[in-house]
């Protein structure tokens, strides 16, 4: 009886703590600032369960573990020989693939996939560096924006009902009517590809606006905190304190403008994407779509970089100041300390980005 009982909680760990595990793997695969050590080839047991992650200051260190109680157990990546002291060669190995990794300014999967395929890394079949199902599923009303055009051009009507690219592949591997299948040929001809790698060609402009849409809900979530958080630091301003130091009132100008600048900047890059998006459906050929996959596909690191940089510091301000508050001298060294170190490299990221061709 007792054994039974033992059995069945034994087995009620195990699944909480798959489930535990699936939750905490599907996390870093949606974040823009945690990659699980998982998605690359380590010799050193035991950092596999580990993950770099990019903390307040823009700095990368690795994650060795976290739960609700301990808190996150964060240390530098020079550190790490010391904990793993039995494996001396292979941490030495592994570092140098983690210090090149680490320099990307975001660990978002699409950022990931680029720095990885540069260590000639193979991420085709890597699970953990795809967005998670939960993720996809939430991204559906923004995929619908470049699906729509899409059933428009093919069946001339965007009211079938599909959640993403899949399903659009599934309906166009076996069209339902005359109609349908002489637009696929007339796409697959000027495209210069067979009516066969139709499916393919779905499955790379899924991908890519599938990035889009993430990158997208990533700055719609982001753009209103960092509203927020400009007009809290305003209010402190108003002390008395500050006023009479004409040093600080500078630095919180220079902090409001920059963000602003940023946040306006990343949000007009997202709409040059839009337009080009338009572009290729009113004139369908293999170099236009060529040309919008290498625009958005160039503009990954940056784009992550920005928003990573802008997530990690707007994470913080919510959980630090959750109800808002926060006098005066709390909030001027809490944007002295956490907010201003590491700013000027997500504005240098977004200023790279804009001098570049759009």
């Amino acid at each position: 009886m007792d054994g039974g009982a033992s059995d069945t909680a034994a087995d009620a760990k195990s699944t909480s703590d798959t489930e535990q595990r699936k939750t905490w793997d599907d996390e870093a695969r949606d974040s823009l600032h945690i990659l699980p050590l998982s998605a690359i080839p380590l010799e050193t047991p035991g950092l596999q369960h580990a993950r770099l992650i990019k903390n307040v200051r823009l700095q990368t260190v690795v994650e060795m573990f976290r739960d609700a109680q301990a808190g996150s157990g964060q240390v530098s990546p020079r550190h790490i020989p010391s904990y793993f002291e039995s494996y001396k060669d292979e941490v030495e190995r592994d570092l140098v693939k983690l210090e090149k990794i680490g320099a990307a300014s975001s660990f978002d999967v699409y950022s990931s996939r680029i720095e990885l395929r540069r260590l000639n890394i193979d991420v085709n079949n890597v699970e953990s560096l795809t967005l998670s199902d939960r993720k996809k599923a939430e991204l559906t009303s923004y995929m619908r924006v470049f699906t729509r055009p899409l059933m428009e051009y093919v069946y001339g009507t965007e009211e079938l009902q599909v959640a993403d690219v899949t399903d659009i592949i599934q309906l166009f591997a076996n069209p339902n009517r005359d109609e349908a299948l002489r637009n696929l040929r007339m796409m697959a001809d000027r495209l210069d590809i067979g009516l066969n790698d139709i499916p393919k060609f779905l499955e790379e402009y899924g991908d890519i606006f599938l990035s889009l849409a993430y990158f997208r809900k990533c700055l719609d979530e982001i753009v209103p905190e960092v509203q927020r958080f400009v007009s809290w630091m305003e209010e402190i301003r108003s002390s008395a304190e500050v006023k009479r130091d004409s040093r600080q009132m500078r630095m919180l100008d220079e902090i409001a403008r920059d963000l602003t600048d940023i946040a306006t900047s990343i949000t007009g890059r997202f709409e040059s994407f839009d337009n080009r998006s338009k572009d290729f459906w009113s004139d369908i050929n293999a170099e236009t779509f060529r040309s919008i996959r290498e625009l958005i596909s160039s503009h990954h690191v940056t784009i992550g970089g920005v928003l990573c940089g802008l997530a990690v510091k707007m994470n913080l301000w919510k959980h630090r100041f959750a109800r808002g508050g926060g006098g005066p001298n709390r909030r001027m060294e809490f944007v002295k300390s956490e907010i201003l170190p590491g700013l000027s490299h997500i504005k240098a990221l977004e200023q790279s980005a804009r001098t570049g061709h759009m």
